[in-house]
């Protein structure tokens, strides 16, 4: 069976906010958000740092599922601690995702990049995987943070004339902050989006 990945929304070379579920040798399951960044219709990477379950689990097993959900209650609960073992089916994908794929590891690799806050050259694996299974339960799309930076940056310049100078100051950096990551994650559109908010902030005689 062809993958496509694209039949979730995603792009190659933009990165997406999912839940990676893996499991032990004892079969025990574990979900943790991960930035997913698809480099194919059926090829993925990974970066993440050592020390986690997630990892250890996925050089472990070779295999992961990544879940696809919209769910702010779920991003949470993976985040702050593992989920119930009850919310994962038995091939250890979520029950509650809106979509899921299976993925089997090619290659690892220690990475790190500069801008890391772990400096060490040896902190930092990327995974490459070939996407084995797609499965979709209902239409979505797989989130991407670039437009929610958008939102954010469009609500502070609507508020932009109406405040202090050190409110401005502040929106500039949010602002920085934001089209930094939106280059790096976003959809062209959201860069896009980005660079007319800024041409409007040199208009009035800001650089952002």
């Amino acid at each position: 069976m062809n993958v496509d990945l694209s039949l979730i929304g995603m792009e190659k070379g933009r990165q997406y906010e999912t839940i990676i579920t893996t499991r032990n040798d004892e079969n025990l399951k574990n979900a943790a958000p991960i930035g997913v960044i698809c480099s194919g219709p059926d090829t993925i990477l990974n970066r993440i740092f050592k020390g986690s379950h997630t990892l250890d689990n996925i050089i472990s097993q070779r295999e992961f599922v990544v879940n696809i959900a919209q769910d702010p209650e779920l991003f949470t609960m993976s985040t702050l601690g593992n989920l119930p073992q009850d919310y994962f089916n038995e091939d250890t994908t979520l029950k509650c995702t809106d979509a899921y794929f299976k993925c089997k590891v090619t290659s690892l690799t220690e990475a790190v990049k500069q801008s890391d806050p772990i400096k060490k050259k040896d902190e930092a694996i990327v995974i490459k995987s070939k996407v084995t299974e797609l499965v979709i339960n209902k239409n979505t799309k797989a989130m991407n943070r670039g437009f929610a930076y958008v939102i954010e940056s469009l609500s502070n310049f609507s508020r932009f004339d109406i405040v202090g100078e050190e409110k401005k100051q502040e929106y500039l950096r949010r602002f920085r902050e934001a089209n930094r990551v939106v280059k790096k994650v976003g959809y062209k559109e959201d860069i896009k989006a980005m660079e007319k908010i800024k041409e409007e902030l040199i208009k009035k005689g800001y650089e952002p």
